[in-house]
């Protein structure tokens, strides 16, 4: 616990500068996390005899985030151009003898797709106007949520939420997490608002809170749906106390795109 708690507050004080100053520190950080992640993802999927392409899936992951964050208008050229590179791969692959190949060929698209594109929302998320803000409110909900439903799930849990994706996670941890980040995210808008100016409201801040602090977690039990296909506790052991950078990045792909889309289409 002490070693979690301690890396912990290292990522923070690294992340939290990153995130503020933005521009290529910032964009280091993702790619390095998500590039990363991309990396575990190949290897668990090996680990039960697919064979989906490292060298395509990661650098298909890195070259969308790059798009996306540089060149945003050739985005979609480039993540099509991706998923016809990775059909070209396979099937001579396949024609080399790998019968499984039409498989490999879902597992690399589904890595590109899922951490490539999904993944750099991340980005999107901190380019918006303001967009600081609006991603240190969204990561700091998914967070402390996070936090709360693993003190409160480890403590007093004892009704299993997903006995076979994630036995350990309990509804009581879950509900600790949606109340915490709820009031969490409702009390960062309220602070946002008041020191800095952001145009949301309570409501805004409440609603975005309770979709922030509920939804993402179906991310962690998706990541725990790789792992445990594969017979793995965790994406690698990278991270000390934490796993790897797929364990940690599962609940912020889906909380960055609910959360670009909310603040994109009902507050700004």
């Amino acid at each position: 616990m002490a070693k979690r708690i301690l890396v912990a507050f290292v990522l923070l004080a690294i992340g939290i500068p990153a995130i503020i100053f933005g521009g290529l520190p910032y964009f280091l950080l993702i790619l390095l996390f998500i590039g990363m992640a991309a990396w575990e993802y190949v290897i668990i999927f090996r680990a039960v005899l697919f064979s989906p392409s490292m060298w395509l899936t990661v650098g298909g992951v890195l070259l969308l985030l790059f798009v996306r964050n540089y060149f945003p208008a050739a985005a979609g050229a480039v993540l099509s151009l991706l998923v016809l590179a990775a059909m070209a791969l396979h099937l001579f692959t396949y024609e080399f003898g790998r019968n499984q190949a039409a498989t490999d060929f879902a597992v690399t698209l589904g890595g590109i797709v899922y951490l490539g594109w999904i993944g750099a929302y991340l980005l999107d998320l901190r380019n918006l106007p303001r967009g600081f803000l609006w991603l240190l409110l969204v990561l700091g909900t998914v967070w402390l949520s996070d936090a709360a439903a693993y003190f409160i799930g480890s403590r007093f849990g004892k009704h299993q939420l997903s006995p076979r994706l994630s036995p350990k996670k309990t509804w009581e941890g879950f509900w600790a997490g949606v109340l915490v980040g709820t009031l969490a995210c409702l009390g960062l808008a309220l602070l946002w608002h008041r020191v800095a100016g952001l145009a949301v409201t309570a409501w805004q801040g409440a609603i975005l809170g309770l979709v922030l602090s509920t939804l993402p977690t179906l991310g962690d039990l998706g990541e725990s749906m790789i792992k445990r296909q594969a017979g793995f506790k965790d994406s690698s052991n990278i991270i000390p106390g934490h796993g790897g950078f797929l364990d940690r990045v599962d609940s912020w792909l889906w909380a960055a795109v609910l959360g670009y889309f909310l603040i994109v289409w009902f507050i700004l």
